[in-house]
């Protein structure tokens, strides 16, 4: 392991804290930060239950047997003096609490408040939309960036599309499709994620519209998401259902935040299959989700089909993959591109949690604060860091 290097003027005494550490996608990620972190990190873990935060600190002695002395820190979402405490203590707090629009807005507060960079695996729209109002000039006031969206949503997404428009000129209007297909368990987490966001669909609209109230748009430039069709696409020999992810969100806000995505950026995002059937058999999938989701108790039955929690085995982990394909036109040209990894939910996930964090903590990035999006925050850094631990971005 190579020497951590903090950035100057760090008086914090915790590098990063790991906040929900007893969790399924917390422990993972963990384990991960077990046997990956730079020697000399200061990390602690934190939660509400000292006895799991013991267990979890006990099995990481099977990946380093120097983390004995791990510190642990007891906070819980309804005592905002804990969550002041951690995020005075610590550079980085890693968030796995969700469904963060239930739990995660105190968290984010504090760091906000503090100075103190934050990342979390959020794909709730109302959620990410409802900080920005909230948090996001008291942010850029500290100089804390709050990072949503750091696993599978968004950062395969966000900086695919990043490392995307970098193939392409930086001064002609860029049209881009994002196609994502995997073969894995989904979170518990994100569907529950996904059932709240589908039942508060006035809810989510209004935050949004509070946020487009406030935030700067940049001048000379547009970047947008766009609605795409189902259609069969004819670069990549699929079927394209739209997505109603928070990915295209996310992408379009680093387009406007990034001169690099050209004058006039717009995306569009799938979910690409090999045939008809299937694509017709997904989009009335997510269709029945929503209209689950509009009806308290088929809702409640979903949601205890897939609790939060827990998660397939290793050997099913091992087995899972995904890849998101990009497709881009701009100045005459034609690029497709191509991130791909291992099990999306969770292992993966916990990866680009923890290389976040890290690529916060440790390196170069370009100056930003407030609610920032990855590849805004730490573009290039941050996809070194991943391709480094596994995952690909090719140019095909």
């Amino acid at each position: 392991m190579t020497a951590a290097s903090p950035r100057p003027g760090s008086d914090r005494e915790l590098d990063l804290v790991l906040f929900g550490a007893t969790g399924f996608t917390g422990r993972l990620t963990a384990e991960y930060l077990a046997a990956h972190a730079p020697g000399g990190l200061r990390w602690a873990l934190a939660g509400r239950n000292p006895t799991k935060l013991e267990g979890v600190r006990e099995r990481l002695l099977s990946v380093d047997d120097s983390l004995d002395h791990l510190p642990l820190l007891t906070a819980d979402v309804t005592d905002e003096v804990s969550l002041k405490e951690i995020a005075n203590r610590a550079r980085v707090v890693i968030s796995t609490v969700g469904p963060y629009l239930q739990y995660g807005e105190p968290l984010v507060a504090a760091c906000a408040e503090a100075g103190t960079d934050y990342v979390d695996l959020t794909g709730e729209p109302e959620f990410v939309d409802r900080t920005y109002v909230a948090h996001h000039a008291t942010a850029q006031q500290t100089g804390s960036r709050l990072v949503h969206a750091c696993g599978f949503d968004s950062i395969p997404h966000d900086l695919g599309a990043y490392f995307t428009v970098l193939q392409l000129p930086d001064d002609v209007p860029i049209t881009m499709r994002g196609v994502v297909s995997a073969g894995a368990m989904p979170s518990g987490g994100t569907v529950h994620s996904a059932m709240n966001a589908f039942s508060r669909l006035r809810q989510s609209k209004a935050a949004y519209a509070a946020r487009r109230k406030v935030e700067p748009r940049p001048e000379g430039r547009s970047s947008r998401a766009v609605a795409g069709k189902p259609r069969r696409d004819p670069v990549l020999g699929r079927w394209l259902v739209p997505l109603p992810t928070i990915d295209p969100m996310i992408v379009a806000r680093s387009g406007a935040a990034l001169p690099a995505y050209g004058p006039e950026f717009r995306y569009s995002h799938y979910a690409g299959t090999k045939t008809l059937r299937y694509a017709v058999g997904g989009a009335s999938t997510v269709a029945a989700l929503g209209l689950a989701a509009q009806v308290p108790v088929l809702k409640r039955s979903v949601l205890a089909r897939v609790p939060q929690g827990g998660g397939p085995d290793p050997a099913r982990r091992a087995r899972s993959w995904f890849t998101v394909d990009f497709v881009a036109e701009g100045g005459g040209q034609c690029v497709h591109t191509r991130v791909s990894g291992g099990d999306p939910g969770y292992d993966e996930t916990a990866k680009m949690l923890a290389e976040s964090a890290l690529c916060l903590a440790f390196d170069d990035n370009p100056p930003s604060a407030g609610q920032v999006t990855t590849a805004q925050a730490m573009g290039d850094a941050l996809t070194e860091r991943l391709r480094a631990a596994g995952l690909k971005f090719e140019i095909l």
